[in-house]
């Protein structure tokens, strides 16, 4: 794992940096903040008969009706988890284990590790059998390749799943198409939203009459707490609970409640809905001055996802930039007051190339200079003066330093 220069320690972190990754997590909406320090004045447990208990379950369910609305579901079909991840481990492991003894899980290979731990997990203690699904160059899943995987054997398809939007490279995937595909085998489906949720229009009820079974989102990603989502499960679907104890939700998720944190999560959906429409276009204009300045700026710069705007989410841009370590650029622009995401991951102390990037097809040199950029809710066209101003000093900089497995450029 990098380690920061001494001059640019976390505690050092100078309070006007330029913040440009919303999609690890977004800052807290003000009303959020207020309203869940408020419902933590409320005392009560939502599973009590008295009356305190009673009120905590009333604000529980309004909060739980407010998230339903945001997603287009019934309130009955929002489980709240402990957040994104919960829901997405709720999602496969849950619909994996109702289908026995079905072993096979389809899967596109750019997953978040969400999904890909989850489902390696199943694979080594449980005996699923994982077919990866390759993406095209953009970043998409073919639907005629799931098509022939599962046509080479319905009836063991325990579950599909797969992103509603690439959350490294943006691309918006066909989860219509596919969940109608899975629906003609009696195939559940899983969509994991949490990076879309906010972004674009999610309508779990057609989902749900396309074939869809079950749909994970997270609080944090639109303005809510962290420690808080929900897995948006079908009236039809089955699924056997990671977690016993109490039998709430459904008997699908048990545990008390979080009342505060609901509380909370449902004012964030309510302004994310409300917004959507002209956040989303906002959105996209900055991003794609964002797209235009890093072409003027790095000419050789390659832009990663959709190159349709209408097929990439509104707040991303995804760029590999030759000949330099992505987390070189990103320390460089960060001690310049910039804050950005690689595509990679660090393991052991070594920089890993984007898996995602791979998926696509990338070679493992080209997917180890990638760079994420992404916009959010406080994010101005100031913000994006900032990061291509310094943009070409810092890959520059990362340039001569080269690659980390070969002698810096002279």
């Amino acid at each position: 794992m990098a380690v920061y220069p001494e001059n640019v320690r976390p505690d050092n972190v100078r309070p006007d940096n330029v913040y440009l990754d919303h999609a690890a997590t977004t800052p807290m909406l003000p009303a959020a903040i207020s309203a869940y320090a408020e419902a933590m004045t409320v005392v009560g447990n939502p599973a009590s008969i008295h009356s305190q208990g009673q009120n905590a379950k009333r604000m529980l369910e309004e909060a739980r009706e407010v998230v339903a609305r945001s997603v287009g579901s019934d309130p009955i079909e929002v489980v709240f988890t402990g957040g994104g991840t919960e829901a997405i481990n709720l999602a496969v492991k849950g619909l994996f284990w109702a289908r026995a003894p079905r072993t096979r899980i389809l899967a596109p290979g750019g997953e978040h590790h969400a999904t890909l731990d989850t489902i390696e997990w199943l694979e080594h203690h449980e005996g699923a059998v994982v077919e990866w699904l390759p993406l095209d160059d953009l970043g998409r899943v073919d639907v005629a390749v799931l098509e022939r995987a599962i046509a080479a054997n319905p009836d063991d398809v325990a579950l599909v799943t797969l992103l509603a939007a690439n959350n490294e490279v943006g691309t918006l995937q066909p989860i219509r198409e596919v969940a109608a595909l899975a629906a003609a085998h009696g195939i559940p489906v899983h969509v994991d939203a949490v990076s879309a949720y906010g972004h674009v229009p999610i309508d779990f009820a057609a989902l749900s009459r396309t074939g869809a079974s079950a749909v994970s989102v997270s609080a944090h990603k639109i303005g809510g707490p962290v420690g808080i989502g929900a897995l948006v499960l079908s009236r039809r679907a089955t699924v056997v609970p990671l977690i016993h104890g109490g039998g709430q939700q459904r008997q699908v998720r048990s545990g008390t409640q979080d009342v505060a944190a609901a509380v909370s999560f449902a004012v964030a959906a309510s302004a994310a809905v409300a917004e959507l429409p002209g956040e989303g276009v906002r959105l996209a204009a900055l991003r794609d001055r964002v797209i235009a300045g890093v072409r003027a700026a790095v000419p050789e710069a390659v832009l990663n996802g959709d190159p349709d705007p209408a097929g990439r989410l509104p707040g991303n841009a995804h760029f590999t930039f030759p000949g330099c370590e992505g987390d070189s650029l990103l320390f460089l622009l960060d001690v310049a007051g910039v804050s950005v995401s690689t595509g990679s991951a660090c393991q052991a102390g070594i920089p890993e190339p984007s898996h995602v990037l791979r998926a696509m097809g990338r070679s493992e040199t080209e997917a180890r200079g990638a760079l994420r950029i992404t916009l959010g809710r406080t994010s101005t066209d100031a913000d994006v003066d900032a990061f291509l101003a310094a943009l070409p000093a810092a890959y520059a900089q990362a340039a001569r330093a080269g690659l980390a497995d070969r002698e810096p450029a002279r």
